[in-house]
């Protein structure tokens, strides 16, 4: 197996996260310059730049159809956009403090969002609203992630603990690691 380089190069402050999309096809980075950029995997181009976070972008994740970037900030709100036209689909505002993951369910219509605030937060992309409010760490939560089938959710935090959310539309905790 042979690997080779592409750079792509236009943020103007330090990259926070970069991603793949599913099918390789697109690239997705997030910068502390508070911009996201979307960019041709195949020509390292980019195709766009997505504004309208007020501070550093830390996360950002496509969905598993790669129709969809999901970007979190330390300015404490989530946004969603599509990929084809590079609109802003939601922005998700109700954390107390910064976000630092985002995960798409797997049908790709919730996201999930970790935060200093302690919670983790569900939202509906499409009415843009929280769903569920889950507690229960007490400290900063640094990662969330569904599983395959999308009725499981784990969260993991400063607190030295992982928790496992069961069915995350009734917000029931099936425990903590």
């Amino acid at each position: 197996k042979q690997w080779y380089q592409r750079r792509v190069r236009g943020h103007r402050g330090e990259i926070s996260n970069a991603v793949i999309s599913y099918d390789d096809t697109l690239i997705g980075t997030g910068s502390m310059d508070k911009s996201c950029k979307v960019w041709d995997c195949r020509s390292g181009q980019c195709l766009e730049t997505l504004y309208g976070h007020t501070d550093e972008v830390l996360d950002i994740s496509f969905d598993h159809r790669g129709k969809q970037l999901l970007s979190v900030s330390a300015d404490a709100t989530a946004r969603v956009f599509d990929v084809g036209s590079y609109k802003c689909l939601a922005t998700f505002v109700g954390h107390e403090r910064e976000i630092s993951k985002g995960t798409f369910n797997p049908s790709g219509k919730r996201v999930a969002t970790a935060s200093s605030d302690k919670t983790v937060r569900i939202w509906d992309i499409n009415s843009g609203k929280c769903l569920q409010t889950l507690e229960g760490h007490s400290d900063e939560v640094f990662s969330c992630q569904f599983n395959y089938s999308g009725d499981m959710l784990i969260s993991g935090s400063k607190d030295n603990t992982c928790r496992l959310w069961k069915d995350a539309n009734s917000g029931k905790l099936a425990g903590a690691l």
